[in-house]
């Protein structure tokens, strides 16, 4: 298991929120531990809740990507992130009251400790890259699909790709947007992020916090 991500009580998030995460995945961070070290990559993913007793998160490598070929030594680490944003103490009205403020950062991260499962066969990456390209043209009023591809030239790329599939073991979640504030001070957080036009991050410590 490791090390436990540090999360204290006000940051902690309800499976609800998880999960809205999770079915709302872009792209993540994937760490293998190796026996030559750490191997990183950087993928587009999606969450499929049912494969697996806790679900699994699906992605692929490129082919001249050595990590795919790696010998995992132990679970595998996928890190995902929300919003997150520099608070300055000068957004609190508590400042004003006694000083005893600092600056903090709000975050939103998940990390999901899973096996990492390599894929090697054609027709499941074609299903694969046809979910996630529907997944991710979805906002588009015009979307591109893989069918558009020329049929050799989509065979070609892949040729290109390997699968990947992290079936879950443990997922620890933290969400800290200023929860551990009083409400005035969440109230000035949201005002000032939407003042320098940070409105995910002040969105994440209205639907987090109790500012009303």
């Amino acid at each position: 298991m490791g090390i436990p991500m540090y999360v204290p009580r006000s940051f902690e998030m309800s499976e609800d929120d998880v999960l809205d995460v999770l079915e709302n995945l872009g792209a993540a961070d994937l760490v293998t531990p190796t026996a030559d070290g750490l191997a990183c990559t950087f993928m587009p993913m999606l969450y499929d809740a049912t494969i697996g007793e806790h679900g699994t998160l699906l992605g692929h490598f490129a082919l001249l990507n050595e990590h795919w070929k790696a010998e995992p030594t132990g679970d595998s680490l996928v890190i995902v992130h929300g919003s997150d944003s520099y608070i300055t103490p000068m957004w609190y009205p508590s400042k004003a009251e006694h000083g005893r403020v600092v600056p903090t950062w709000n975050h939103l991260t998940l990390n999901i400790r899973g096996e990492m499962i390599v894929q090697h066969d054609t027709e499941w990456l074609r299903g694969l890259v046809t979910r996630l390209t529907d997944h991710f043209e979805e906002p588009f009023a015009e979307r591109w699909q893989v069918t558009d591809a020329p049929e050799k030239y989509l065979d070609g790329q892949l040729r290109a790709i390997k699968g990947m599939e992290l079936r879950i073991h443990s997922i620890e979640a933290k969400a800290k947007h200023s929860q551990n504030r009083p409400p005035a001070d969440q109230r000035g957080v949201i005002e000032g992020l939407r003042s320098v036009g940070d409105h995910d991050g002040a969105g994440a410590v209205a639907h987090f916090g109790t500012p009303s």
